[in-house]
């Protein structure tokens, strides 16, 4: 069973949907033993980087997670399941993530319209497992206004135009996370839940 992280905000009964329609079994929970009981974690999230770091703390969410992460188990970040990943954020003053990943979240200094919102086209660095035949430079959607700055290069997987280049997905081991929705992406969102629940049952 995938475990998907309830504490308090983002898109999780449309997650919880999209896992159904491909046949995935998901569950909706705010439980840490649900969690770490988990086969997989997914985190999605919209909304401000500070306030999911103090869900998650107030909710005692924080340790499952990152113990689920370090055990091996499965990880899909979305949106800010992403961004938390990272050391810190500069979103409404600084604020310490997960740091699971060394790097920060910025905020798009672009003559652009911010929030970055719509369909754009996601360039595959590294092709994840979980996206076995979702074509490159395919449209996915994206909803944000802050994006991430890895240290390490090296867990890039996919990167997005809009006014600069950014880090759209990231890659490493059991850990995928992705700046766009696919709970929201259709077809090929769709493709990528699958995906990880493909990646789920083999781990």
């Amino acid at each position: 069973m995938i475990a998907i992280v309830d504490y308090g905000m983002g898109n999780l009964r449309s997650v919880e949907k999209g896992f159904k329609k491909v046949g995935i079994e998901a569950r909706v929970t705010a439980s840490p033993v649900v969690i770490e009981d988990a086969d997989a974690v997914v985190l999605p999230g919209v909304g401000a980087f500070r306030d999911c770091i103090r869900n998650l703390n107030d909710l005692s969410l924080t340790e499952a997670v990152v113990r689920a992460i370090h055990k091996g188990k499965p990880y899909l970040g979305i949106c800010l399941g992403l961004q938390v990943l990272f050391s810190e954020s500069e979103e409404f003053g600084t604020c310490k993530g997960l740091d699971i990943f060394r790097g920060k979240v910025v905020r798009f200094q672009i003559r652009e319209k911010v929030p970055h919102m719509g369909w754009n086209n996601v360039r595959l660095v590294r092709r994840p497992p979980i996206m076995p035949d979702i074509p490159d430079l395919s449209y996915l959607y994206f909803v944000h206004s802050y994006y991430v700055v890895p240290e390490d290069t090296s867990i890039i997987a996919a990167t997005t135009e809009y006014g600069v280049p950014f880090t759209s997905m990231v890659w490493k081991d059991n850990i995928f996370a992705t700046q766009f929705h696919p709970e929201k992406s259709q077809g090929l969102g769709l493709q990528l839940l699958k995906g990880f629940g493909d990646f789920v049952k083999k781990a």
